[in-house]
C-alpha cells in the first residue's frame, strides 16, 4: 500500500490506467481486468463503479459489457482519479491531523509538508493517464491484440 493513497485509489489507479491502453469506447469486462491486474473480483467491481458514478468510466452491463474511458486518456489526470476516490482533503489538511494547524499556528512539520505537497499535487494534476500508461514497463500492461 502506498503513503499517501488508500488501496482503493491503488486499484482505480491501475485500472484506469490498464483501459487507457485500449482502442478508445472499447468495453474491457472486469474479469480481464482482475486477471491482468491481480485485483480481487468484487472489490474492482465496487472501485469501477465508483468511477462511472463519478464520470470517468461507463460501464455496459451484458456478455459485450465492460469499463471504459468515458473521455480520452490524455484528458484524464492522475489528480481526476484521486479525488475521484480519496477526495482532495491531503491538499489542504496537517500530514499529522492536526485540524488548527495553519501558518499561524503550524505543526513540526508544516513548512516542510506544504512544499513537499504542492510537488505532490502538481505532478498528479499535471500527469495524464496517456502518457503513464504508455510508459508502464509492467508486463500486466501489454495489451493483447
Amino acid at each position: 500500500m502506498s503513503i499517501l493513497f488508500s488501496r482503493q485509489c491503488e486499484y482505480a489507479i491501475q485500472g484506469v490506467l490498464y483501459l487507457a491502453l485500449k482502442p478508445e469506447g472499447e468495453m474491457t469486462s472486469i474479469k480481464e481486468l482482475t486477471k491482468r491486474l491481480d485485483i480481487p473480483y468484487h472489490f474492482l467491481g465496487k472501485i469501477l463503479q465508483r468511477l462511472a458514478a463519478k464520470g470517468l468510466l461507463m460501464s455496459l452491463k451484458g456478455p459485450t459489457g465492460g469499463f471504459a474511458l468515458t473521455k480520452r486518456a490524455k484528458d484524464i489526470t492522475l489528480f481526476d482519479i484521486v479525488e475521484a476516490v480519496d477526495g482532495s482533503a491531503f491538499t489542504k489538511n496537517c500530514v499529522l491531523g492536526f485540524p488548527e494547524c495553519s501558518g499561524k499556528n503550524p505543526c513540526a512539520v508544516h513548512n516542510t509538508w506544504g512544499r513537499m505537497r504542492d510537488e505532490i499535487y502538481e505532478m498528479l494534476v499535471s500527469k495524464n493517464i496517456s502518457d503513464m500508461a504508455k510508459e508502464m514497463k509492467k508486463p500486466e500492461y501489454r495489451v493483447a491484440g
